[in-house]
């Protein structure tokens, strides 16, 4: 990854490339900020940039021996560790890591556990995993100025293994970089942290986002500002509106029957609907699950008369204009309990038949308040 292939942030970049420039290198950074605006690749390619034999004023060359081994990520003073299952460490999962990252640029924990069929598991970077940095981060400089080590969510470190890296991240081996990628610096160990240079990564500037939707799935202005506008500067953000744009028109048409009927009482189309939400399997339900909150918070919103911090596309907007007064500072919080509620219920495998009837039931309460 270069810094070319990361959309917007040109501050950012712009910083480090100064950086490396002037040799203002901490031996420790933390990159943190959203999720899915690029923190991963920025490290990446920062890190190839440290390692370029023939820096550009904006980029590495892309010709040196250096950035050939970057492009299959083989250098061998770079480092990875990040999240794996089954407590193993991060080396037993590296080809697969490989592969993931050379098809895929923005994404998150959860893809990246589908992607090694991780199943119900959850990533964790297991206590084990600190020897093997110390090993590796013990040997000399292979070839490049610094051995560099990224570590993806450091917070999902376990303590142990997180305890142990004080020392070394504190005073590292001569020529050696730790750089850290967080979406929740809440939840990296404090002592950590500290031993860091923070850099904070916001969310991708608008109109960058707007040109790169465009470029990459050739959307029509109209569609491309709708989908920026929603994703909030998070490019995994708009991948997943754009790619779940079928199942969003069907959540849309279910939200549609399940309100029409909970409003007209109607205890025929309520059991229809609840029927029908209960055959579509369990990880729809929870999608449809999270589309209905963050409606009801867009609809709520809509009543503020802030139009600029409405994030719904044309059709949910023509609908919200008749719905929207439904949806109030009474019944808002009811709402978001309830269907939040469901939501755990059907993660706990609950049946799915009681619980949305009984959710379109209390749907119909709510819309009298």
């Amino acid at each position: 990854m270069y810094f070319r292939d990361i959309i917007g942030l040109q501050d950012v970049k712009k910083h480090l490339i100064d950086s490396v420039k002037r040799g203002l290198i901490p031996h420790a950074r933390i990159f943190y900020g959203p999720e899915g605006v690029g923190k991963l690749p920025l490290a990446i390619a920062y890190a190839r940039y440290l390692s370029c034999e023939n820096k550009g004023s904006e980029d590495s060359c892309g010709n040196c021996p250096s950035c050939h081994k970057f492009d299959k990520l083989m250098h061998p003073d770079l480092h990875f560790v990040f999240p794996v299952v089954k407590s193993k460490v991060s080396d037993e999962y590296l080809p697969e890591w490989r592969e993931f990252l050379s098809g895929n640029t923005y994404f998150n924990l959860n893809n990246w556990l589908n992607f090694i069929n991780a199943e119900n598991a959850q990533g964790i970077i297991y206590s084990k995993e600190s020897d093997e940095i110390i090993r590796k981060l013990s040997l000399k400089v292979y070839e490049a100025p610094y051995k560099i080590m990224i570590v993806w969510l450091p917070e999902k470190m376990h303590d142990a293994c997180a305890n142990k890296l004080l020392k070394m991240i504190e005073e590292p081996p001569n020529n050696t970089i730790f750089l850290l990628v967080s979406e929740d610096l809440e939840n990296v160990l404090q002592t950590i942290q500290s031993r860091c240079q923070p850099l904070n990564i916001k969310a991708i500037e608008y109109d960058e986002m707007v040109a790169s939707i465009q470029t990459v799935y050739g959307l029509q202005n109209e569609d491309a500002t709708s989908v920026a506008r929603i994703a909030g500067g998070s490019f995994l953000k708009a991948i997943n509106i754009i790619q779940s744009a079928d199942d969003n028109k069907y959540f849309f048409s279910l939200f549609k029957e399940m309100m029409r009927s909970s409003v007209s009482r109607n205890i025929k189309a309520i059991k229809a609907v609840a029927s029908e939400i209960a055959s579509i399997g369990r990880e729809t339900q929870k999608s449809y699950l999270l589309y209905c909150l963050r409606l009801f918070r867009e609809f709520f919103i809509c009543n503020l008369n802030e139009p600029e911090m409405v994030y719904l596309n044309a059709e949910e907007l023509t609908f919200g204009e008749r719905f929207a007064p439904f949806i109030n500072e009474k019944n808002i919080q009811p709402f978001s309990d309830e269907f939040q509620l469901a939501y755990r219920q059907i993660e706990q495998n609950g049946n799915a038949k009681i619980i949305f009837l009984d959710l379109c039931l209390k749907g119909t309460m709510l819309l009298k308040q």
